[in-house]
């Protein structure tokens, strides 16, 4: 199969409370509201170098609305298409959405929502914006918790194995690792990329009846340091981190999690290895060899198994975060330090 996916190029999540998100997207973690359309905000990391990064959108739980994906070329595009439609999926062709080209948008098996395209607007740096380097798409942002690149997006399905299999045979993501419990031949978790990164696509196991959920969005700093520094202001600022900072066995990345006001879960990751070999054979870790935590000395808060929406007859604060973490959640701009 050619090539038909170049990477991530934005997600589209829902909240409750698009103001509130927002605001934690912008003045806690350093991200650039840069339009605002029919209630949606759209906002982007200093590095990315399309319009944005991400879409908050009002909706009535926490949720991933679209993950937006740039094929390798035009023609990919249409081959993304056929390929789809040939392994049993039905989408459609939509117009042009803003700041990109005609789509093609479609529910996977499992599911969720994913759109492609190849045209797209470059992002050109506002005056006040512009970048020294001619490589970078605007200038560093001076804010200390600031991402630089959307990273990748990691959903539940019910079938792990399942959903890499058709992922990697209608759209050629390259599937790099499986999670096994150690207790049971049972797959709780997967990544799969579209490139040379570890992942830009992940899968956790998914018991509930809710199809199409995810458990986090990612993003990108360049170095341990400034995963470090993100904890110790968002920390400062009333956050507190659900886990982490640590790294990650598969994909060997530096990693924290934290949740936005909507209670969606939000990853920051740093570091990890590149992997270029094309016939790659994936290999299948045991939490007990370090696959979520590398040096195999924290277990990891039972919170994090839970996925958005919610699933029925609980609310997100119910499913796992603790006390500190639910009156963080559901009231953010709480006084709290400096917050």
């Amino acid at each position: 199969m050619d090539k038909l996916l170049s990477h991530l190029a934005h997600l589209e999540i829902t909240t409750p409370d698009v103001e509130a998100s927002t605001r934690f997207y912008v003045e806690k973690f350093g991200m650039r509201l840069v339009d605002s359309i029919d209630g949606a905000s759209y906002l982007r990391c200093w590095g990315d170098h399309y319009r944005y990064s991400l879409v908050v959108r009002h909706g009535d739980e926490p949720s991933l609305a679209n993950m937006a994906w740039r094929t390798a070329s035009a023609e990919a595009l249409d081959a993304a298409a056929a390929s789809i439609e040939a392994a049993g999926v039905q989408g459609e062709w939509v117009p042009g959405g803003h700041a990109h080209g005609k789509a093609y948008q479609f529910t996977g098996p499992y599911g969720h929502s994913m759109k492609l395209f190849y045209e797209v607007e470059k992002y050109v740096a506002e005056p006040g914006f512009e970048s020294v380097y001619p490589d970078r798409p605007e200038r560093r942002s001076s804010h200390a918790a600031a991402p630089r690149f959307l990273d990748h997006v990691t959903v539940a399905t019910s079938d792990v194995r399942g959903f890499a299999d058709w992922y990697n045979r209608a759209l050629g993501f390259r599937i790099m690792a499986f999670t096994d419990l150690d207790e049971a031949p049972i797959t709780v978790f997967s990544v799969l990329t579209t490139n040379e990164k570890s992942h830009d696509l992940g899968v956790v196991l998914d018991t509930s009846d809710r199809a199409g959920r995810v458990n986090h969005i990612a993003f990108w700093v360049d170095t341990h340091e400034d995963l470090l520094r993100t904890a110790d202001v968002m920390m400062e600022n009333g956050t507190p981190m659900e886990y982490g900072p640590s790294i990650h066995g598969i994909g060997e990345q530096n990693f924290l999690y934290f949740r936005e006001p909507s209670t969606l879960r939000v990853e920051l990751n740093s570091g990890g290895y590149r992997n270029y070999v094309p016939d790659w054979e994936a290999k299948t870790w045991k939490p007990s060899e370090g696959s979520n935590n590398f040096y195999r000395n924290g277990a990891m808060p039972h919170s994090m198994t839970e996925s958005f929406p919610p699933a029925e007859g609980f609310t997100a604060t119910e499913e796992g975060a603790s006390e500190e973490m639910k009156q963080a959640l559901l009231n953010p701009y709480a006084e709290q330090g400096r917050g």
